[in-house]
């Protein structure tokens, strides 16, 4: 089965050698996303709820280009450097999920790149 690169300049572009995403068949893996704006690539603020915001926004642009959304996530890892910022988690990611909502992992980290205190992980499934 073939892979197909996922990029787009709505998200950030990759800081490393890696790529936004990548499909294989129905399955997309989007690459882990911090709170970075998509033009001036530099972190949102210093809040945790714009940054978790901007992190779902990030995921659902490089879903678009894949041509999903986030109602199509099976499966999304967070990584907090603050596990008290875990209910904010929550209550964005209710904005943007419905039930019934993916599977979820959520992780207390020492540090993110660039100093984020959120990033986030996903595998979608498409039809």
């Amino acid at each position: 089965m073939s892979r197909q690169v996922i990029q787009t300049d709505a998200a950030p572009a990759a800081i490393g050698t890696y790529s936004q995403g990548i499909r294989v068949g129905g399955t997309i893996y989007l690459s882990g996303q911090i709170p970075l704006d998509p033009a001036s690539m530099e972190l949102v603020g210093p809040e945790p709820r714009a940054q978790i915001q901007q992190v779902f926004v990030n995921l659902a642009a490089v879903a678009a280009a894949a041509g999903a959304t986030l109602a199509d996530v099976v499966k999304l890892n967070v990584y907090l450097t603050d596990l008290a910022n875990f209910p904010l988690v929550n209550e964005i990611m209710a904005q943007h999920f419905k039930a019934p909502y993916p599977a979820r992992a959520a992780i207390g980290v020492a540090a993110l790149p660039k100093n984020a205190d959120v990033e986030m992980d996903a595998v979608l499934v498409v039809d």
